[in-house]
């Protein structure tokens, strides 16, 4: 049976890295991402599927979970890689601050998760990877991005939650975190940085696959840390 991978943020830098993997390891793979974004260029393989879809409306990206569900059966992966950063302190940030964040940073995952994780429940198997924020882990760690730690707060908290409930079955919830990504925006923004301690969007999807297992008890971690040598 074909495997059906679904990623989010398909065309960014982390998104575009996990679609190239899975397609490497054999899935059919949906990438789905706002319109103003590029091409993923992964358009052209056979096993890819392109979706433009605004990921901060339930209804719309109900709509596209229930039409992959519809087209495919299941969903035995999703990687849900959209979100967005931005610094600010107690002093700066204000509440349409936070609420900016949380719609593009959580409400963009709970939209696409929920759904998906029903489904898994309902398939009785699946692994869904959210994407967390080094600095999230701890309030300390926040500091001075009250927003953005606020907003990726949550999706640990999501994680929890969905994995209690999902307790005794086969479906896992892990939280991906990165540390600084090599990517070039993150480049361009701190050029004096030691490049070579960050960590690739390809080391990430490497791990993500790694933490597929065809292995019915496999064991798997709910928090996955992902630094390089930050």
């Amino acid at each position: 049976m074909q495997k059906i991978a679904l990623v989010t943020g398909a065309h960014g830098n982390l998104g575009r890295a996990v679609v190239g993997r899975f397609l490497e390891d054999q899935y059919a793979v949906i990438g789905v991402d706002a319109t103003q974004h590029p091409s993923s260029g992964h358009e052209s393989a056979e096993r890819y599927e392109s979706h433009s879809v605004d990921l901060m409306n339930e209804d719309a990206a109900g709509a596209f979970v229930q039409s992959v569900i519809a087209k495919h059966s299941r969903i035995d992966v999703a990687v849900l890689t959209v979100g967005g950063f931005a610094m600010g302190s107690i002093a700066e940030t204000k509440t349409a601050d936070i609420a900016h964040q949380y719609k593009l940073n959580f409400e963009t995952a709970y939209n696409v998760a929920r759904p998906v994780f029903l489904q898994m429940m309902n398939q009785g198997t699946g692994r869904l990877f959210l994407v967390g924020a080094r600095p999230a882990l701890s309030a300390t760690g926040s500091k001075g991005m009250i927003a953005y730690g606020l907003a990726k707060s949550l999706i640990f908290r999501l994680a929890e939650l969905m994995n209690d409930e999902a307790a005794g079955t086969d479906v896992h919830v892990a939280v991906i975190v990165p540390s600084i990504i090599d990517t070039p925006q993150n480049r361009a923004a701190m050029p004096d940085a030691d490049f070579a301690k960050w960590v690739t969007p390809e080391a990430i999807a490497a791990v993500i696959a790694r933490q597929v297992s065809d292995a019915p008890h496999a064991l798997h971690e709910s928090v996955v840390k992902v630094y390089g040598d930050a």
